[in-house]
């Protein structure tokens, strides 16, 4: 065992040098966002900055190790634009893994009632109504109170929305089951609408 060990420990001893120097970034950065000294979502940022300026200045003596920096800044560069918004709302998480872990249950749960392995087609036509109150329901025992709209106008948006989605449903059903019959009816209703009054 330990022959082994010390012959690995030899022929990586190249790596170890660029795996140190990779890891003191990612460990800074991870003590940067984890923001223990409580600072403004400004402050973080500019100290990730800080850092990011720092990786890129320092000359790398390996091709890993440049790559390692490379994808590190890309990544970094995907999430930029809500990275530092949780830092000056309090109620906002950092991640968003316990949204995904909700999703995640929310598929299972879907599949689990309706035998799909896809999303049914209410899902995909009114899950932004069903996941919200899926999500409220499990928060808190809500009464008949509570389901009366707050905001009529946006109410009756969100009802909008959703029928110009079922109605879209309902269009591609229509094509899949008889294209031709639906691009007919297409053409003889804009060739209606191009008549003169």
């Amino acid at each position: 065992m330990h022959t082994f060990l010390t012959k690995g420990l030899t022929e990586t001893a190249s790596f170890w040098s660029d795996i140190e120097q990779a890891y003191a970034w990612v460990h800074r950065a991870a003590h940067i966002l984890s923001n223990d000294e409580h600072r403004t979502a400004t402050e973080v940022r500019q100290t990730y900055e800080t850092l990011l300026t720092e990786m890129e200045q320092t000359p790398t003596s390996s091709e890993p190790l440049t790559m390692m920096r490379s994808t590190f800044r890309r990544v970094t560069t995907s999430y930029w634009p809500g990275l530092f918004h949780c830092y000056d709302l309090a109620d906002l998480p950092r991640t968003n893994n316990d949204l995904e872990q909700y999703f995640g249950s929310a598929r299972y749960h879907e599949r689990r009632t309706t035998g799909r392995k896809a999303a049914s087609p209410s899902m995909v036509v009114r899950g932004a109504v069903r996941m919200v109150a899926s999500v409220a329901t499990r928060l808190q025992h809500l009464c008949g109170a509570d389901l009366q709209p707050g905001d009529l106008e946006r109410w009756y948006a969100l009802r909008d929305e959703l029928d110009m989605r079922q109605q879209a449903r309902r269009a591609q059903l229509r094509f899949r089951r008889g294209p031709g019959v639906y691009l007919a009816a297409l053409e003889n209703n804009l060739f209606l609408l191009r008549l003169p009054p």
